[in-house]
């Protein structure tokens, strides 16, 4: 993200809230009546994003583990660019917590590791501090971030583009990672993130 701060090329977010309305509305078919109040609420909370001043500039926007390569303990590589674009940093950071911190089986599976999260987001700011409106925003992006991956894997499940090489990811590990951070409302640097 510091590298990327003086990159001056800007690239819409293509999975960003004008698609998580569109796909909301091509999915609710497909959904219960207690997913789509819960999808209906989330896109009224949601109302306003993108609208807040934080820093933006060019992300990953899927930085999920299995889009990072390893030499040992070593990053050797990062993969996957397909879903990159100019948004805000911290969201990006968000998307990364919520695949790479969370318990992973369990009663609980979803929720955040606390002990994960705070490592990750404390090495994060040690080398880009995040702002007060970041850190404010922090559990608005991790539900955003929920959202998004929710949305994508709803629609790649029920409505797939013909033509496209594109593995339907189970909907329901993002709608319990949506439905954790709902209920939490983890905060940056606090228990639990």
């Amino acid at each position: 993200h510091l590298a990327s701060a003086s990159y001056r090329s800007r690239l819409t977010n293509r999975r960003g809230p004008g698609w998580w309305r569109q796909a909301a509305r091509a999915v609710r078919p497909f959904l219960d009546a207690g997913q789509n109040e819960l999808l209906a609420a989330e896109l009224r909370y949601q109302t306003g994003f993108g609208k807040y001043p934080m820093p933006k500039g060019a992300i990953h926007g899927d930085l999920f583990c299995d889009n990072v390569l390893f030499d040992g303990e070593r990053v050797a590589g990062v993969i996957d660019f397909g879903f990159a674009a100019t948004d805000f940093f911290a969201y990006d950071l968000a998307i990364t917590v919520n695949d790479w911190c969370i318990v992973r089986d369990g009663a609980t599976r979803g929720a955040l590791a606390p002990d994960l999260a705070q490592a990750m987001t404390d090495a994060y700011q040690r080398v880009r501090p995040l702002t007060d409106s970041e850190r404010e925003q922090w559990p608005s992006l991790l539900r955003a971030a929920a959202l998004r991956f929710w949305l994508s894997r709803l629609y790649d499940l029920h409505l797939p583009r013909p033509g496209e090489l594109v593995h339907a990811h189970d909907p329901a590990h993002f709608e319990r990672i949506l439905r954790d951070r709902v209920a939490h409302l983890p905060r940056v640097g606090a228990a639990g993130c």
